[in-house]
């Protein structure tokens, strides 16, 4: 299974489910009743009490052009997107109503995304996914029951390209600042003989970064296979890729943003004569491939089932410069397992090292679900086994003065085993053409064990801990004519902590009840949605502003604490001109935070505010469509102050920034069907601003983002 072969052999038996959309039966003349089965399981829809954006292909495309996932959603509403190399290639990350994306449930196709271990996702092993994307649903707060870690910001619902009836082939070209290139190929067969249909793509990314050496070197693909009858869908589904980027994880003090904003410390080191040299191998390594495959039956008018099965093998490491002096990432032998040793009647006590942190996975499980359908009752009953199987390890393969017992030499080593078992019930019900209840209920088994050595030898992992959740939900839809609607939604959800949680301390499970109200409506020109949310936490896992000694946040139980907020998205067609803003007003507060006070007591603060939660976030898409094959889009983000640490300390400015998108479509060019020229000009005021950071010894490090600068790409479609 770590192979592309082994997906094509899978291709041979037949493939595909996305049944995104009715899918034509060209022999029969009729529609198969087969649309998003996988995916609708665990999505919104406007008869369900859910507060929810999308993002459609076109949407998606015209914003593509080599940036991260992240990234491109960075305009919805309350989300904070960030990158690490200031360009949006290569790392990123965002937040969504203040949770960090650890607490943000990811799936594609259905099947959960988030690294089990730690729970984080890490998009830039989806290099140039956006390409393969065919919608993606954003539902913010606990959102329905869905698979994988429990939804404490929103969970992001990927659903990928749908089949395409056409053979087609398209080649796609970028650059721009910064060393930026992208070049990817798509192609597909259309339908085959009626039944069969392949596609898939090659893409490769690569960026020398606005921070210094913080380059990004992607490649990837994506291959699926589809077999569709009257009643019958299989789809298979195989992606992955390799990424290499350079490390850019330590941030700028204040006084060296002033400086050089571009400056990068990772890697940096003094050779024999004192002058500054960098590692030129300051590296991350890893490579992801996922293998889906997913069967959909259709049992009658009123019953469909679904089963889809999963594997996702990771393997990699991240390479780094350990300089022999006494700072925080220093060359003391014992914390490496090394012993000291005398030369020239002085002991040596440490040594510049060489280091590689590994990370080995297996990621395997079902996806299972059955829904029902007639006029007045809308039901899914589903569930998921998955299994996580990790290595960690740290070697020691390079050393100035050492001897190493063995090269490489291993200095640590643990693993996880996790098993995660859910299942649920939820269902529509419409007692009238005005009101509709919803209700879901969701039992969740979490089995977690992990053992070994960790990065400081001081301290060991030990934990064999299980947890037995239960998430209900219910709400109430009202809609008084066809233009306007009115939601209220209850639902509780628990989370089991992260990795890095029982690395850094004892933590607790947290629970959150979430309330919502809101109100949609619709008519040809305008479009409003606006909903108020209180969050109610208990034991919520909040960031501290720290990190770990391998550059993970650090988070801590914060006791009770809520967040409050009023969210507001609109959509006016203008003719020509047409705006899309959005606004989230919030605030968010610890109650009663009590902080250690140096003398083995602790010190109540009352209430302070969650860090990294902007009481304002405010966004627009402004769109001017020339012609039919003409638009200019310019793009607006506002995001308030915030704060890096739960005392009020160490802030991060507020900042406005705006992107200018054009496009251009040329029809009928001799072979071509089309040919699309996009050109974006990032953050066109050239603002100086700083999205993201951490606190380290009570010094504030920020990560600054790139001034102006520009992308261009032209698509040819065959």
């Amino acid at each position: 299974m770590k192979t592309i072969f082994t997906f094509l052999a899978m291709c041979g038996l037949a493939l595909s489910l996305n049944a995104q959309n009715q899918q034509q039966d060209s022999v029969q003349g009729k529609k198969i009743d087969l649309d998003e089965v996988v995916v609708s399981a665990s999505r919104a829809n406007d008869k369900i009490p859910v507060t929810y954006s999308e993002l459609e292909k076109n949407e998606i495309q015209r914003v593509n052009l080599g940036q991260d996932i992240p990234i491109l959603l960075n305009y919805l509403p309350s989300v904070v997107s960030t990158t690490f190399d200031g360009t949006g290639i290569g790392y990123t990350d965002f937040r969504i109503r203040g949770a960090d994306n650890s607490r943000i449930n990811v799936t594609i196709n259905g099947i959960p995304y988030n690294d089990a271990d730690s729970q984080t996702t890490f998009f830039v092993n989806l290099q140039d996914f956006a390409s393969s994307i065919e919608n993606i649903q954003v539902q913010r707060g606990v959102g329905t029951s869905t698979n994988g870690a429990g939804a404490f910001g929103a969970s992001v619902n990927i659903l990928t390209d749908n089949v395409s009836e056409n053979a087609f082939a398209q080649l796609s070209s970028s650059f721009g600042s910064f060393g930026a290139r992208k070049h990817s190929f798509r192609f597909g067969t259309g339908l085959l003989e009626d039944h069969f249909a392949f596609s898939g793509r090659l893409s490769k990314i690569d960026s020398d970064g606005y921070i210094d050496r913080a380059f990004s070197d992607l490649k990837s693909y994506f291959l699926d296979g589809v077999y569709q009858d009257d009643n019958t869908l299989i789809k298979a589904v195989v992606f992955g890729g390799e990424e290499i980027t350079g490390l850019s994880f330590f941030g700028l003090t204040a006084d060296r943003l002033q400086d050089d904003r571009t400056f990068n410390d990772d890697g940096l080191y003094l050779d024999a004569d004192g002058n500054t040299q960098f590692y030129d191998r300051q590296t991350d390594n890893y490579k992801q491939d996922h293998f889906q495959l997913h069967l959909t039956q259709k049992i009658n008018e009123n019953w469909t089932g679904n089963l889809s099965l999963h594997y996702t093998d990771g393997r990699g490491f991240f390479e780094q410069y350990i300089e022999g002096d006494p700072s925080f990432f220093n060359g003391d032998l014992t914390f490496y397992r090394l012993p000291t040793f005398e030369s020239d009647g002085e002991t040596i006590e440490r040594s510049d090292l060489v280091t590689r942190r590994h990370l080995n996975s297996d990621f395997y499980g079902t996806v299972f679900s059955i829904l029902y359908k007639n006029d007045k009752i809308d039901a899914v009953f589903g569930g998921a086994w998955n299994r996580y199987d990790g290595d960690q390890f740290g070697e020691v393969i390079a050393a100035e003065f050492s001897q190493l017992p063995e090269i490489p030499f291993r200095f640590y080593e643990n693993e996880t085993d996790k098993k995660d078992f859910n299942v649920y019930a939820k269902a529509t019900l419409e007692l009238n053409e005005s009101l509709s209840l919803f209700g879901d209920m969701q039992w969740r088994r979490i089995n977690y064990e992990a053992s070994g050595s960790l990065f400081d030898p001081s301290s060991t992992l030990a934990v064999d801990e299980g947890y037995s959740f239960f998430n209900p939900k219910a709400g109430i839809t009202y809609r008084p004519n066809n233009q306007n609607q009115v939601y209220f939604s209850y639902a509780r959800a628990n989370r089991e902590p992260a990795r890095v949680d029982f690395e850094t301390g004892n933590p607790e499970p947290e629970s959150l009840n979430d309330f919502e109200l809101g109100w949609r409506y619709v008519s040809p020109k305008f479009q409003l949605n606006t909903n108020i949310y209180y969050l109610d936490f208990e034991n919520q896992l909040v960031l501290t502003g720290q990190l770990d000694e391998v550059g993970f946040p650090i988070r801590t139980n914060s006791g009770q604490s809520y967040r409050l907020g009023l969210e507001i998205d609109a959509n006016l067609n203008l003719g020509k001109w047409n705006v899309s803003p959005n606004l989230a007003l919030s605030t968010n507060k610890n109650q009663d935070f009590l902080v250690e006070d140096g003398n083995g007591g602790f010190t109540n603060l009352g209430n302070t505010n969650i860090s990294f939660s902007p009481d304002i976030i405010a966004g627009n898409v402004l769109t001017y469509n020339c012609s039919e094959n003409f638009s200019a889009n310019l793009f607006s983000k506002y995001v308030g102050e915030q704060f890096m640490t739960n005392e009020n300390s160490n802030p991060l400015d507020s900042y406005f920034v705006n992107d200018l998108n054009l496009q251009y479509t040329i029809d009928g060019v001799s072979i071509l069907k089309s040919i699309v020229m996009t050109g974006q000009i990032n953050n066109i005021f050239d603002v100086e601003y700083e999205n993201n950071g951490y606190v380290f010894f009570g010094e504030s490090f920020f990560y600054p983002q790139a001034g102006i600068n520009f992308l261009m790409g032209a698509t040819l479609n065959f």
